[in-house]
């Protein structure tokens, strides 16, 4: 039986294929306040920006490539039971081979309806355009989790990090909740690894190991690290 590796992954990881967020830059995403594109007042303030905005983040999201942290990750596969739980809403993980993603604040690439977030829909080309409807009436936006919105994958989220065998940590800052408090769930015994440049307050938690470096060059650590690690359990 291999051992289950669950993955929580952040902006970190999609900055290195060129993915922009509002992560470092104080709350601007390409220029935008958050709150003017990312929340349903916005929406319902503005559903042409917003979904205009949308539009443009799904045209950079296909045309990026996954990097090697991404390919490191589905790599992992062979020798680990890997879960990814990702922030981010690009499909490069997927695109990289991973074969368990969970979105946590869902995917650029599909739509949804805007009075039942459950009926969602692959986006054909990169635009949502507005007059499309779902099959209720009611036109598409992307299939994202908003500021204000609850987080429906969170508890799948957290029984998963519970189950892990061993834990890890790219690109992630811990600053956007709940998905900040997964670390919560994972048990005590269990090692943790953390790849970031900035590693987060994490004193509280034990077995921690600190790989401080961005998420490609962290990933490479890591696979040497797990490699020894492997061998010595021979």
């Amino acid at each position: 039986m291999k051992k289950k590796l669950v993955v929580l992954t952040g902006a970190g990881i999609s900055s290195e294929s060129g993915l922009k967020t509002f992560r470092d830059s104080d709350g601007l995403w390409e220029g935008y306040n958050v709150y003017d594109v990312a929340t349903p007042e916005a929406w319902q303030k503005d559903p042409v920006l917003v979904q205009g905005f949308y539009n443009e983040r799904r045209k950079q999201v296909l045309e990026a490539i996954p990097n090697r942290a991404h390919l490191a990750l589905a790599e992992l596969e062979k020798d680990y039971q890997v879960q990814i739980i990702t922030q981010n809403i690009d499909d490069l993980h997927e695109r990289a081979g991973s074969s368990t993603v969970i979105h946590l604040h869902g995917i650029i690439t599909r739509s949804q309806s805007s009075i039942n977030p459950r009926l969602t829909y692959p986006v054909e080309g990169t635009e949502i355009k507005m007059g499309t409807f779902c099959k209720l009436g009611s036109q598409l936006r992307p299939h994202v989790v908003w500021f204000g919105e609850p987080v429906p994958m969170i508890e799948q989220a957290s029984r998963l990090c519970s189950q892990a065998d061993l834990f890890l940590l790219v690109g992630t800052s811990l600053a956007v909740y709940p998905a900040a408090g997964l670390l919560d769930f994972v048990p005590e015994k269990v090692v943790k690894y953390i790849v970031d440049p900035k590693i987060p307050e994490v004193n509280r938690y034990k077995n921690i190991v600190k790989i401080e470096r961005t998420a490609t060059a962290g990933m490479d650590e890591l696979q040497q690290i797990l490699s020894a690690e492997s061998k010595t359990n021979l």
